[in-house]
């Protein structure tokens, strides 16, 4: 059994590369199969680069709103708890022949209205009581008195402070023990 040659016909030069392409479509030379390989990942990379850069754009974006209707609508719910109070002292104003005691039970109920309001925002009272020591974060004093008591110690509080979530809004108007 004799097997028979086909001739082989002359190839052009680009023939020849084209014929020197395996089966799988890769190229025969190493340096251009690294090249195409490199370039694939550069695009791979440049296009989750771009698509990161985009997402951290929309993110910043995103913050910035947030922050915007944070700073707008921040005392929203302190100013709807303060409507009740509001409303209170409407009717109050609304009865100009009240009885002096009907008067002030109404404002007594109003304090108790704000001071609910408040307490529900985190606006809390610095109200120290006589003989405990003085606290410059917290308290101002006014002027030292001569006292019994231990020196830098709380001897009258002259006007209630307040502090909103851990925070002095307002210190303490105090009087303090002179040293003796």
């Amino acid at each position: 059994m004799t097997t028979a040659q086909t001739p082989q016909p002359d190839l052009s030069s680009d023939q020849a590369a084209a014929a020197d392409v395996g089966a799988d479509g890769a190229a025969a030379h190493p340096a251009e199969a690294k090249l195409a390989e490199v370039e694939s990942r550069l695009a791979e990379m440049s296009d989750a680069y771009l698509r990161a850069k985009a997402e951290v754009e929309n993110i910043r974006r995103r913050s910035e709103d947030e922050m915007s209707k944070a700073r707008k609508f921040a005392v929203e719910s302190f100013a709807e708890a303060l409507l009740p109070v509001m409303d209170s002292m409407e009717a109050a104003i609304a009865m100009p022949d009240a009885k002096v005691e009907t008067v002030l039970e109404g404002v007594h109920a109003t304090k108790r209205q704000l001071a609910a309001a408040l307490e529900r925002n985190k606006v809390l009272e610095i109200n120290p009581a006589a003989g405990v020591k003085f606290d410059p974060h917290q308290h101002q004093a006014i002027s030292m008195v001569p006292a019994e008591q231990e020196p830098n110690t709380v001897v009258a509080v002259l006007q209630k402070g307040y502090t909103i979530a851990d925070r002095v809004l307002r210190p303490a108007l105090i009087t303090v023990s002179a040293p003796r």
